[in-house]
């Protein structure tokens, strides 16, 4: 193995590079949990909490944006490394493509079922001011029962993404 890369510059890229890391698992379980709060909430007869509602808020999701940092900060390491590390390892690509599926995975199903639940709380909450804990978002609306497919949804396809950005973690930390 060609010497191992040094330098501050070297440093901190990986430093942004496994900061990107950490802020999207971070954010990939938060959805989890999230989903899997409302799903409950919707589940029965009860308030959906206020923080679920303040998650739900119309927006992008933007720490879950910076799983797009990950390949990009990866490339940079690759061309800084001055040869120790190549596209051509396997764990690289291999952890390029645990990248690639998560954010299929992210565009394709997790994201849009994010907005879907953003517009559908939006819809069907009553106004409450920002101080309180919870809202009642019409219950026993129609809406509950597609809201509650597409919470489960969004457990799974986050759960999938999470395991995703371990298991490619995983890789670059074992570099086998």
């Amino acid at each position: 193995m060609p010497h191992q890369p040094q330098g501050a510059a070297f440093d901190i890229v990986l430093l942004f590079h496994v900061g990107s890391v950490a802020v999207g698992l971070a954010s990939m379980l938060a959805g989890a949990a999230t989903a899997a709060r409302l799903q409950r909430a919707l589940s029965r007869p009860a308030r959906v909490p206020g923080t679920v509602l303040r998650y739900f808020r119309p927006g992008v999701n933007w720490a879950a944006r910076t799983v797009y940092a990950i390949p990009v900060s990866g490339a940079a390491l690759l061309a800084m490394s001055q040869g120790a590390y190549t596209w051509r390892d396997g764990w690289v690509m291999a952890g390029l493509g645990a990248f690639v599926a998560v954010a299929l995975l992210a565009e394709i199903v997790l994201w849009p079922v994010e907005r879907r639940l953003q517009s559908a709380l939006a819809a069907h909450t009553a106004d409450t001011a920002d101080t309180a804990d919870t809202a009642d978002p019409a219950p026993g609306g129609r809406w509950e029962a597609p809201a509650r497919r597409e919470a489960r949804l969004m457990v799974r396809s986050s759960s999938l993404a999470l395991l995703l950005i371990l298991a490619g973690s995983a890789l670059m930390v074992a570099q086998p």
